[in-house]
């Protein structure tokens, strides 16, 4: 069963994704993918052949020097997502493929949505938190400012929107820790595999 795990910057996507992880789930990181796909041949060409050049320094891709460039332009943005996102989708799917994984395979997407890779997934489950909690988190971590985080927040789909669009939902709100989260999902995912195959 493929599982798609999304959620928003500061929501604790990552931190669930890690303890499935340790429990020897397989858990494909569609951003850790996207970075190591940017370096391959074939993508660094077209990257260069929309960006230019400088935005590659030998076997360095200049994130920032490339974000600067896109996010003031989203058709931009727009090209540079047609070139890596069919990368990493073709990867994850190769990635399944060779997979022996008898139960479940996550795949972490911050974008799961916006990038298609929900199309991929049997089912989707959010992680969510409080917007305040979300910032504090998020500005504890990365070091930026409040603004900045709400920014980014902003640009991302809500709580509300993954609500409505996912599975399952896990509230990361602080009240439970994450191995007991990570226990209602896991008993939430055996009872609906039964539920799918009777």
């Amino acid at each position: 069963m493929i599982i798609g795990l999304t959620g928003g910057i500061g929501s604790g996507k990552t931190t669930i994704a890690n303890a499935l992880r340790e429990r020897g789930y397989t858990v494909y990181d569609t951003d850790n993918a996207a970075k190591r796909l940017v370096l391959t041949p074939m993508v660094r060409h077209a990257i260069k052949k929309l960006l230019g050049e400088d935005v590659y320094d030998g076997d360095r891709y200049l994130t920032k020097r490339v974000a600067e460039r896109v996010f003031a332009h989203p058709q931009l943005l727009e090209q540079l997502n047609a070139i890596v996102h069919p990368a990493v989708r073709d990867d994850l799917r190769q990635a399944i493929q060779k997979s022996d994984e008898k139960t479940y395979f996550f795949v972490e997407s911050a974008i799961l949505y916006e990038s298609g890779f929900d199309r991929e997934c049997d089912y989707v489950v959010a992680v969510i938190a409080p917007k305040t909690l979300r910032i504090a988190r998020t500005m504890a971590r990365d070091n930026r400012s409040e603004e900045e985080v709400k920014q980014r927040i902003k640009a991302q789909m809500s709580n509300c929107q993954l609500r409505h669009r996912v599975h399952y939902v896990v509230e990361n709100n602080g009240k439970q820790t994450i191995e007991t989260l990570v226990d209602k999902l896991i008993r939430h995912l055996k009872k609906t595999v039964n539920t799918l195959k009777s």
